[in-house]
């Protein structure tokens, strides 16, 4: 196969949640414990740093790769999901892993995972611990999909665990409350391996303390620290306090990180991990801005930011998934100055665009419906004055056709 036809046939042959959502979800990790058994244990062969949560896990782990790579380690990355390129999830000191490095590793195992009914996800896991122990990375950053007690990456030995913050996402998968959320997500908690959470939730915070307690481990919590960041958006602080406090346990393990390392990594993320769409400026007149925030608290956090920007009006293009609790969503929108231009991701998942539209106008949300992602961006654009601002979100999927 070619790496068009390797793609292809790990998209297509076997389930993957970015398309399918919940019926690709797999409650258990035994299969990449033995494909992992199979291919020669490569998640024991590099150091690892485990993230999981609501929101920020995957700002958050570009920015702890970018200060490691300020400070001379080779760093691997590896985040899920994707935005236009599969081999964004598989990462060395920010370039994506190389299409032969893809294809050579399916045709060696294809075998083995179609007898284990493997995932995408679970391929993809098994393929980034490969990557990284035959690359010989000095350490890892590894974001969890779902979850975390059940999530594939939960098989890393970390040297320190994350989780950045808990709200309502995945509730069919994880939990109907936010406690069950959170002990989903402490899940990841091992042994005597201090962990980090980023923000200091008073509902959940005696979980993660009673989870630390029985893994005896140090619990931490993320302090206030005054350092800038090339990720914009005010939301982007908890993520950078998470990452700063992350680097500052790795340093009493001995790794070699300096304050300016930190101060120049922070300052390069984009540069050196290549991530997009956080808060992303794509033109500037009109003002136009994208980012992946879909969830409740994604959301909310935009809407926020949103109002610290001086504009006539806002032309906002939106489409969703399926799987989200879209009415609380639109509850939060903005309802002054503004113009919504409904689309449909172009994935399985994808929420019907006059559904969305219909649920939109119940609450006053009023725009109009466009068959692709492409033609609402681009009414959007030819509507705008030079005094507009053009946002671009709801949903990763509708940002990543952008882009």
């Amino acid at each position: 196969m070619n790496y068009q036809q390797t793609v292809d046939w790990l998209f297509s042959q076997l389930p993957m949640y970015q398309n399918q959502g919940k019926t690709a979800y797999k409650a258990d990790i035994g299969n990449i414990v033995e494909a992992c058994k199979q291919i020669g244990q490569p998640h024991l062969k590099f150091e690892s740093v485990h993230i999981a949560g609501t929101n920020g896990k995957g700002s958050t782990s570009h920015m702890i790769a970018s200060i490691l790579q300020d400070a001379g380690y080779t760093v691997g990355l590896y985040t899920s999901p994707h935005l236009k390129d599969f081999r964004e999830r598989i990462r060395i000191n920010g370039q994506m892993i190389s299409k032969k490095d893809v294809i050579d590793f399916v045709n060696e195992n294809k075998l083995l995972f179609t007898d284990l009914g493997a995932s995408f996800f679970e391929m993809t896991v098994a393929m980034s611990f490969d990557y990284f122990a035959k690359k010989k990375v000095d350490i890892a950053i590894i974001e969890t999909g779902l979850g975390g007690r059940l999530d594939s990456t939960n098989i890393v030995t970390p040297l320190v665990s994350v989780i950045t913050n808990i709200s309502m996402d995945h509730s069919n998968l994880l939990g109907n409350t936010i406690e069950e959320i959170a002990k989903e997500k402490a899940g990841i908690i091992k042994n005597n391996t201090p962990v980090i959470i980023g923000r200091k939730q008073i509902e959940i915070y005696s979980i993660f303390k009673g989870f630390a307690n029985t893994k005896k481990t140090k619990l931490i919590q993320a302090k206030n620290y005054a350092y800038d960041c090339d990720l914009k958006g005010n939301y982007q602080k908890e993520n950078i306090n998470t990452a700063i406090e992350t680097i500052l346990q790795l340093k009493e393990l001995d790794w070699r990180v300096t304050k300016k390392n930190i101060e120049s990594g922070l300052q390069n993320v984009v540069k050196n991990t290549q991530l997009q769409g956080r808060w992303q400026r794509l033109k500037s007149n009109p003002l136009v801005i994208c980012d992946t925030g879909h969830n409740i608290e994604g959301i909310k956090q935009i809407v926020e930011q949103l109002k610290k920007i001086n504009y006539q009006k806002l032309h906002f293009v939106i489409g969703f998934v399926e799987d989200k609790n879209i009415n609380e969503i639109l509850n939060l929108l903005p309802k002054e100055r503004v113009g919504y231009y409904f689309c449909q991701p172009k994935i399985q998942r994808g929420l019907e665009v006059e559904k969305l539209k219909s649920s939109a106008k119940k609450r006053g949300i009023l725009g109009e419906s466009f068959s692709s992602v492409k033609q609402a961006y681009t009414q959007a654009i030819s509507n705008a004055n030079s005094k507009d601002l053009v946002f671009i979100g709801g949903s990763t999927f509708v940002v990543a056709e952008i882009l």
